[in-house]
């Protein structure tokens, strides 16, 4: 990045030596004109990758305009947290006269690597990505071709500006509060595997487990996919076993719906049949009948925050890397069982 010799610009012809096939294969590959195998355009792409080409079709265009952009790589932009990220990302963009542009990687490596290249074709100022693993290749694309990347929502074993919450204390402080008004049998719904905030959630609530003296029950950790129908099926699952877990943590939000629904479908009640609570908020979260007990992400300010590391960088190509962990708020409400407040 900073102090690196020009060199020359990688071309078609470098990607199609570099995948073993035909300069045709690539573009039809890249431009979607013709219909090529998995594991042929898999190679295609991580050879695009590996040597940093970037088409050009649009890249005169946007260079004489000079107009900024910001490209965000994100799956499930459908989620109300990750609205609220990409709301925060968008004002502080605007803001500082930057565009955003908006491409989802559904959480899978392929589709990452297909939508930071193009981002990258579309020639933007910087990259915030929330990776769907660790993010190495699409990472690596992006440094090949010198663009800043700010990676946002969670964190990874990278030398690049990263902005997200811890996960594992707050995780933990959830078990925390079930077992402090009696709960035992506390199970969780973990989310989609291969990602960084399943792994720190689940070891912050094999964490708080430890610290309560509640021995670890494999059976009571059920993945739930990080969706609403993987939530259901794992609640399903909890509720048929021979004692089944008397409250429940919910990995996100959009797991909770999940979670409610199978509850709600087995005819049990949250909290007197099933105490509840879950990280990520929702806007309308105390809406809930009972509201819903939750860590709360800033997500406004993560978005804002990662705009800003982007702009510092845009200016400073040689500050070193960041890394920024803001703490989450745990919301109290009542889908977790509390006695109700004293009068007075």
């Amino acid at each position: 990045m900073p102090g690196r010799a020009p060199r020359q610009r990688p071309t078609m012809a470098d990607v199609a030596r570099r995948a073993g096939v035909s300069v045709s294969t690539v573009s039809h590959v890249l431009n979607k004109t013709r219909p090529v195998a998995a594991a042929t355009a898999r190679g295609v792409l991580e050879a695009v990758a590996e040597t940093g080409y970037v088409p050009d079709p649009v890249a005169r265009a946007l260079e004489s305009t000079g107009y900024g952009t910001i490209g965000l790589a994100m799956s499930a932009l459908s989620n109300p947290y990750f609205s609220s990220v990409v709301h925060g990302i968008d004002r502080h963009a605007s803001a500082a006269g930057y565009s955003l542009v908006l491409a989802d990687t559904r959480d899978e490596r392929d589709t990452e690597l297909k939508a930071v290249g193009e981002l990258l074709r579309r020639r933007v100022s910087a990259v915030l990505l929330a990776p769907s693993g660790d993010g190495a290749q699409a990472l690596s694309y992006a440094d090949r071709v010198d663009v800043p990347v700010v990676v946002i929502d969670r964190f990874v074993p990278a030398d690049v500006d990263q902005v997200a919450v811890d996960n594992a204390e707050p995780t933990a402080s959830l078990v925390d509060h079930l077992a402090s008004i009696g709960h035992s049998r506390i199970a969780m719904i973990t989310g989609r595997e291969g990602i960084s905030t399943t792994d720190e959630r689940r070891d912050g609530y094999r964490a708080g487990l430890r610290r309560n003296g509640i021995g670890h029950d494999p059976a009571y950790e059920a993945g739930g996919d990080s969706s609403e129908e993987g939530a259901t099926a794992a609640v399903r699952g909890l509720l048929a076993l021979p004692e089944p877990p008397t409250a429940l943590v919910v990995g996100n939000n959009r797991m909770t719906i999940g979670a409610m629904r199978a509850l709600r479908d087995a005819g049990l009640r949250v909290p007197a049949d099933m105490a509840l609570v879950s990280f990520d908020d929702f806007e309308w979260a105390d809406l809930f009948h009972p509201r819903l007990t939750a860590i709360a992400q800033p997500a406004l300010s993560i978005g804002e925050q990662a705009v800003s590391m982007a702009l510092s960088r845009i200016a400073a190509p040689s500050l070193p890397p960041r890394r920024i962990s803001i703490n989450p708020a745990f919301v109290h409400r009542e889908s977790c069982g509390c006695p109700a407040p004293r009068p007075g």
